[in-house]
């Protein structure tokens, strides 16, 4: 049985992550939040997982390395530090780093980018999410995968072309660019929308999540399709054999 260490254990996401995993034939070794030490909990289980926060990232990766225990990350808000971290993590154990690990949206992420790269650039990309009124982060990290995916297909990337607001008299919208708009409200677990907008027509390709266990369900997942693997850095996609 696959023992599961979870970054993040008193969270949402660390509570349902424990309750699936107990479903999925999975053991969970425990659990650390701010203040822990992370090397404990690395070296006793066969798996991370880790939804703290960012900046919790460079330490747990550190616990990681350190104990050869692969980790799946779905920690948002990240920079590009925290990238580069995870790349120097990966040359040494098997990371998988993600925006979301719901299998639907990891689908949706397939088809955003097959679009991008079928569409002229005479075809707007934006792109909508909506979250509950706790989330600290936006746009929502699913937004950014998305995002990414659209600049991929289209042979460009994210950080060249991302607009994130308008507001005022911004002149009109630039060919090639992608799009964000963040909103928060209630209890939301998460809603995405991917638009492309071309003269006369408009495709939309969107995804609702009504219950967070489909996170987790993705998360665990993800965990014990990694237990085990070469050192690298490793996708969601991969996880479904896309």
């Amino acid at each position: 049985m696959t023992s599961i260490g979870i970054y993040g254990s008193n969270g949402r996401m660390g509570r349902a992550i424990a309750t699936i995993a107990e479903g999925e034939g999975a053991s969970v070794a425990g659990g650390v939040d701010a203040g822990g030490d992370p090397l404990p909990l690395a070296q006793r289980a066969d798996v991370l997982v880790d939804f703290s926060t960012p900046a919790a990232l460079e330490p747990h990766l550190a616990a990681a390395v350190a104990a050869r225990t692969p980790i799946v990350i779905g920690t948002t808000g990240l920079l590009a530090t925290h990238q580069a971290l995870i790349e120097q993590a990966a040359d040494e154990i098997a990371v998988l780093q993600t925006g979301n690990t719901s299998l639907g949206v990891t689908l949706l992420n397939i088809l955003v980018r097959e679009a991008a790269a079928r569409l002229g650039p005479d075809w707007d990309i934006e792109i909508a999410e909506m979250h509950h009124r706790h989330k600290v982060d936006a746009p929502s990290g699913t937004a950014l995968l998305l995002g990414e995916a659209a600049a991929a297909g289209r042979g460009t990337r994210l950080a060249e072309v991302r607009v994130d607001s308008r507001a005022g008299l911004v002149g009109a919208r630039s060919e090639g660019t992608i799009g964000f708009a963040s909103l928060r409200g209630g209890s939301v677990v998460g809603d995405h929308m991917v638009v492309f907008a071309g003269e006369g027509e408009r495709i939309e390709i969107g995804h609702r999540g009504e219950d967070r266990s489909i996170f987790a369900r993705g998360a665990v997942k993800a965990a014990l399709w990694l237990a085990g693997r070469a050192p690298g850095r490793y996708a969601m996609a991969e996880v479904l054999g896309l």
